[in-house]
């Protein structure tokens, strides 16, 4: 059972209005999102930090902002925000091969040296203790420039503040979400966890 009960989703229009958002990127609006209505002013600064986050300026694709979010949130145990991530990868564009081996992004064909560069940017950035160093660094820049890292680490500190949000309030998870974790998800553990109904 969450900590907070969300709130229905006309309880802040504001809140709604910006939430039109997540209909593209999940094809709902967030639970976590509906109890941060209980201070609308984070609601409304969330909405608008994640749209600036994944807002694309580089080279950083949509779907690879959201494999980036999937490796933080495993990182982190996330269950509910591994289920996002992976399904916005999905709705965004990610390579079925990639979606199905998510797990293995470090050896796997389906993933680029680029891609493997930012995933291990990702996981390094989402430890604790914070596991960023001069390989890390070295790795980034081969192939991406400082903007799109920037970008990079807008995903991860976003992730941060929701892998903490939704595992702390058990936020429940929505059933699109669900399906895209059994779907993706489940065949190496994934499970709803305190995130069921």
């Amino acid at each position: 059972m969450p900590l907070v009960q969300p709130l229905d989703a006309n309880h802040d229009l504001e809140t709604k209005a910006l939430a039109d958002f997540f209909n593209e990127t999940l094809g709902f609006c967030p639970n976590s999102v509906l109890t941060m209505q209980h201070r609308p002013e984070i609601s409304k600064a969330f909405i608008n930090l994640n749209k600036a986050v994944m807002a694309n300026q580089g080279r950083v694709t949509s779907a690879l902002k959201r494999m980036i979010a999937w490796v933080s949130s495993n990182a982190t145990g996330c269950r509910y925000c591994q289920a996002h991530a992976i399904r916005a990868a999905e709705r965004y564009g990610a390579e079925q091969e990639q979606l199905d081996n998510i797990w293995e992004y470090k050896t796997h064909s389906a993933f680029s040296e680029a891609e493997r560069a930012a995933l291990d940017f990702s996981l390094a950035a989402s430890q604790i203790p914070n596991a960023v160093d001069e390989k890390i660094k070295e790795q980034l820049y081969l192939y991406w420039d400082e903007g799109e890292i920037v970008e990079m680490l807008g995903v991860i500190s976003l992730f941060g503040y929701l892998n903490r949000w939704n595992d702390s309030m058990g936020t429940t998870i929505e059933e699109g979400a669900v399906e895209s974790g059994n779907l993706y998800l489940s065949k190496n553990g994934w499970v709803k966890g305190k995130h069921g109904n």
